[in-house]
């Protein structure tokens, strides 16, 4: 606790002033008045003084007020006897005053902050400003933690355990006494890990994402995150990079707290937050070290206990005009494949019908609009000041479903009526065309989103992200050069007598979600050695495994059902033809029924990775990619049902 506790002065009291009432009349949706104003600055937000719950009577240790209806007060600090006496008590310890047990909001702020995790090592200081916003609105934070998963870090992924930290989430919230939460998220599975179990307990909810790093710097120049990775490592790979220069980026490219500032899962997912309404708008392409962001943190503590009086819940917000609105938001800002998974484990949480065609469908012919780092030029910083996703949003707004309800209690297209597009050009100031955001009639292309691909080769479906690969390959015929894991891949990568040519078509198995396990972000093959020397930067790949979303390339990923189970993938052989059509979304292995059928009767099944703990779990239950990657016993929602008492 920083600051200091609501006064007990009784909001009813005719000298306090009157306290609004955001269910008065009707019971009809929350107007505009009562969330965050239209434009990207959300700091003039009306607030309840106190939220007008009952006060205590003056030394009796016990709440007073008659049931509210919240669960934390009628089931934990509003009960009498011995299980009120422990849960106030207890709570005491903590230096809390009688105040708190008045039946205000109990928000549960949800952190996902580690050491361990750097892209959201600065998130507890967010947090300390989120408990402003609480308390001025109200209400009574407390802050818990959960899993935290660093992608960088964490192995053999971080995949592997984004079900798990829904889990932490859903369990934490249902156990507890809590009304709303807000979600304090930033590396790449910790924003859908934690709405996932969110939507799964239906509390009022808000997310604040933590916000993209500062630009890197590398010789004068702006590098990203993960791209300049990939980049310079194929440069040094092929002699065009010193060692000593390869060691001065790497010093120079994370400059700052913060997630990825290329538009890679971290900023795609903190922008489908954004998109789908769960985010206070404009807040996505905050950097982290802005004092805007800890601004921005203050005011969704406020709105949080505005949503736990409308009781407006997850449920109301993640409609399928909700995910349609995400979909078509990631097209035309390039986003990251990984954004497919993770917006159809959502809609399973949520109950929401939501296919890879309907993804398909909704991503083709949406304009793409954002410069950005890896399929463009430059970064989330630039992206901010151009106008963020606000102005991404209007310039698409006749492609949305503008009447979508967002957490600010408004529709998307009230949020981003008064959006504005900045001709900001980065680093190339001055460069005709060149603006970080373009006009919907100048874009950089059309329908660039990321496409489903279907064939022989992937019957339930494969996707490719047409703004990162090379126009010359989205079109291809090659012979296949088969690699069974990534081990064996990286062990042949650097051979002279490698037999490879700009046209083979690579192909990896055994990287899907149970294979793995976890669905790593292997997809992205580094260039064999011998053809990045003669200026080769691009081939097509094909694997059951993810990429990077800073990544780029003509990267086929997510081809489903994956090789552990037997998919069509596991009986591709080296010398095999594939093609690959991505305007006709077709993915073709040239082989006869016939000899797939022998060759499927030879195959044997990869022994299980492990037969012990979560990872055992994972293994028996995770669906496949076009559903999701989520267990089959957490699709769907349970609730936020209070369980039976503890003492």
């Amino acid at each position: 606790m920083t600051d200091r506790p609501p006064t007990n002065d009784d909001p009813r009291d005719p000298a306090n002033g009157p306290t609004p009432d955001p269910a008065a009349d009707s019971g009809t949706p929350p107007t505009a008045d009562s969330g965050t104003p239209a434009t990207a600055d959300p700091r003039d937000i009306d607030v309840p003084d106190s939220g007008g719950v009952p006060t205590p009577e003056k030394g009796s240790g016990v709440p007073s007020g008659a049931a509210n209806g919240l669960r934390s007060y009628e089931h934990w600090f509003g009960e009498e006897g011995r299980n009120g006496f422990i849960h106030r008590s207890w709570m005491r310890a903590q230096g809390f005053s009688e105040e708190v047990f008045d039946g205000r909001p109990v928000i549960g702020i949800c952190n996902t902050w580690s050491e361990l995790t750097p892209c959201n090592a600065h998130l507890r200081r967010l947090a300390e400003s989120v408990k402003r916003g609480v308390w001025q609105a109200g209400g009574f934070p407390l802050e818990f933690p959960v899993m935290s998963l660093g992608e960088t870090m964490l192995r053999p992924t971080a995949m592997l355990f984004r079900n798990l930290l829904s889990m932490d989430v859903e369990e934490s919230l249902r156990g507890n006494p809590i009304d709303g939460t807000i979600l304090l998220t930033g590396c790449d599975k910790t924003t859908p890990g934690s709405i996932m179990g969110a939507a799964s307990v239906d509390l009022p909810t808000l997310v604040v994402t933590g916000g993209p790093m500062l630009n890197g710097k590398f010789r004068g120049c702006d590098i990203g995150s993960g791209t300049a990775v990939w980049r310079f490592t194929q440069d040094r790979n092929a002699g065009r990079m010193t060692e000593e220069d390869y060691a001065a980026a790497e010093s120079g490219m994370s400059r700052s707290n913060g997630h990825c500032m290329t538009m890679g899962t971290a900023s795609t997912m903190a922008c489908m937050a954004e998109a789908l309404g769960l985010q206070l708008t404009g807040s996505a392409a905050i950097p982290a070290v802005d004092s805007r962001r800890y601004s921005l943190a203050q005011q969704a503590g406020r709105r949080i206990v505005e949503m736990v009086h409308e009781d407006l819940k997850p449920s109301d917000i993640l409609t399928r005009d909700a995910f349609a609105n995400a979909v078509r938001a990631n097209a035309a800002i390039g986003g990251s494949t990984n954004a497919v998974i993770h917006l159809l484990a959502i809609a399973g949480r949520v109950g929401v019908d939501l296919s890879l065609d309907d993804m398909d469908e909704w991503a083709r012919g949406v304009p793409w609009l954002a410069d950005l780092q890896p399929s463009g030029q430059y970064l989330m910083e630039d992206f901010y000041y151009a106008g963020g996703l606000p102005a991404v949003l209007k310039e698409i707004l006749p492609l949305l479903k503008a009447d979508a309800i967002t957490v600010t209690g408004r529709t998307m297209g009230e949020n981003v009526a008064n959006a504005e597009r900045i001709d900001w050009v980065g680093q190339e100031k001055g460069r005709p065309g060149a603006a970080v955001i373009r006009p919907v009639g100048n874009p950089l292309g059309s329908g660039a989103g990321t496409a489903v691909l279907k064939g022989n080769l992937a019957p339930d479906g494969a996707v490719v992200k047409q703004s990162a690969a090379s126009e010359r390959l989205l079109q291809h015929r090659g012979k296949a050069l088969v690699f069974s894991s990534i081990e064996e891949y990286d062990l042949a990568v650097d051979d002279p007598d490698l037999d490879v040519d700009e046209d083979t078509v690579l192909v990896l198995q055994n990287a899907g979600p149970r294979g793995y396990p976890g669905m790593p972000e292997v997809g992205n093959m580094t260039i064999p050695r011998k053809l990045a020397e003669i200026g080769v930067d691009d081939m097509v790949r094909i694997s059951d495994a993810r990429m990077s979303g800073t990544a780029y390339g003509t990267v086929v990923l997510h081809v489903t059902p994956e090789a552990a189970v037997g998919g069509p993938l596991a009986l591709v052989r080296t010398g095999d033809w594939i093609e690959l059509d991505v305007p006709g979304r077709r993915l073709h292995l040239d082989v006869s029924d016939e000899e797939l059928e022998k060759r499927r009767a030879d195959w044997q099944p990869p022994a299980p990775p492990t037969d012990r703990g979560w990872a055992r779990l994972y293994v028996d239950h995770v669906t496949q990619a076009n559903q999701g990657c989520d267990l089959d016993f957490l699709v769907g929602r349970t609730g936020s049902a209070v369980a039976r008492q503890s003492h």
